[in-house]
């Protein structure tokens, strides 16, 4: 269930590392705009925090027994999802990946990149798995760290043609893609992976559990009373100071909300203020109509295709979250905030129901 105002253990979580925009009190992605202020009212509850997947993790389990189990878990997941899905290591699956009439793909190579082509299909296209060589072309070829925030522009900022998702087919274990595709799972790959492991560890360990990569939060099993309670905010900081600036706090018993900011992982290059964030009709970094949003959805990686579609939309998006039932909260580049489909006030608590808006749209197709 979905955001509510509540009383348990905090999470923040913010995208892209999110420097941005959730923090939850109780454990997002903490870095645009989530971030789970793991903070537990509570004794009752346990967390942990490092780092993996070039982004925060933040980890809350309702029982401190399980922490360490938990841990262990996430850890090997991590480990496995960067393996396969890394566009920035040479030892990768997915930098092995050719022109082909058919190559086989490890399962979960396979499952990555169905969760990817899923989100291309129920945003229209605006999520693209095809932009791994325009991310690199804007200077998004390695891990965030090691980009110079700041430097001349080697070359001007074109536009570039995006193969499109439509170009490549999964079936089962079995790849098609032509000549010139690079895939980038950078858009969808950790928000599936938080979905992942949640449902794994609540499953084996027993336990209830909030898992944060960056601005992507999923939890799974038993629930805290009062819901895993997050802080959404525009500025990114750490979830035991007071909120830099507007917030909502709200509160979810299953599923996921993510966060996605073009105001975190930017770099300059000469005159261009770039952003992680393309849109694939251009190839070009998004117009930063919105510095934030957030979506809750009933899994992380559905609440993130949503939040990363609606940047690209731009103002469009306001009028398609809403038609989707999506709860989501959007600021802009002035700092209004925008909130749709019910996002909560502090006041109410969301219905399974609002949740279900994507899994509605992929029913229809």
């Amino acid at each position: 269930m979905p955001p509510a105002p509540g009383q348990a253990g905090t999470v923040g979580k913010s995208e892209a590392e999110a420097e941005a925009d959730i923090e939850a009190e109780a454990g997002t992605e903490a870095e645009a705009g989530t971030e789970a202020e793991a903070g537990t009212e509570a004794e009752a509850e346990a967390a942990a925090s490092w780092r993996a997947l070039g982004t925060l993790v933040h980890l809350v389990v309702t029982e401190p027994r399980c922490l360490a189990a938990a841990r262990s878990l996430l850890e090997a997941d991590l480990a496995a999802v960067d393996l396969a899905c890394s566009r920035f290591r040479a030892d990768s699956e997915i930098r092995s990946l050719r022109a082909s009439g058919g190559q086989q793909v490890s399962p979960l190579l396979a499952e990555a990149i169905a969760v990817a082509l899923r989100a291309a299909e129920l945003t229209d296209g605006d999520v693209d798995p095809t932009v791994g060589a325009a991310m690199s072309a804007v200077g998004y070829d390695r891990d965030f760290e090691q980009i110079q925030h700041t430097g001349p522009a080697a070359q001007p900022v074109t536009v570039r043609t995006i193969p499109g998702w439509r170009q490549v087919r999964l079936e089962g274990r079995t790849l098609t893609m032509p000549e010139g595709v690079q895939l980038d799972l950078g858009a969808t790959a950790k928000a599936w992976a938080a979905d992942r492991s949640a449902a794994r560890i609540a499953r084996e360990a027993g336990c209830g559990v909030l898992v944060g990569l960056g601005g992507d939060i999923a939890v799974a099993g038993p629930v805290p009373e009062g819901g895993w309670r997050i802080r959404v905010q525009d500025v990114t900081g750490s979830p035991d100071d007071p909120p830099g600036g507007p917030y909502a706090l709200v509160a979810i018993r299953d599923g996921g909300l993510a966060t996605s900011s073009t105001s975190a992982r930017r770099w300059q290059r000469g005159g261009d203020v770039l952003h992680h964030i393309l849109d694939p009709r251009t190839g070009l970094p998004a117009e930063p109509v919105w510095r934030t949003v957030s979506v809750a959805a009933g899994t992380c990686a559905d609440a993130n295709a949503a939040s990363t579609a609606a940047v690209i939309r731009g103002r469009a998006a306001l009028g398609w979250l809403a038609q989707l039932g999506l709860p989501s909260r959007l600021v802009d580049a002035t700092g209004a905030v925008f909130t749709v489909a019910g996002w909560p006030d502090n006041t109410s608590e969301l219905s399974q129901n609002q949740l279900a808006g994507f899994m509605h749209l992929a029913q229809q197709r």
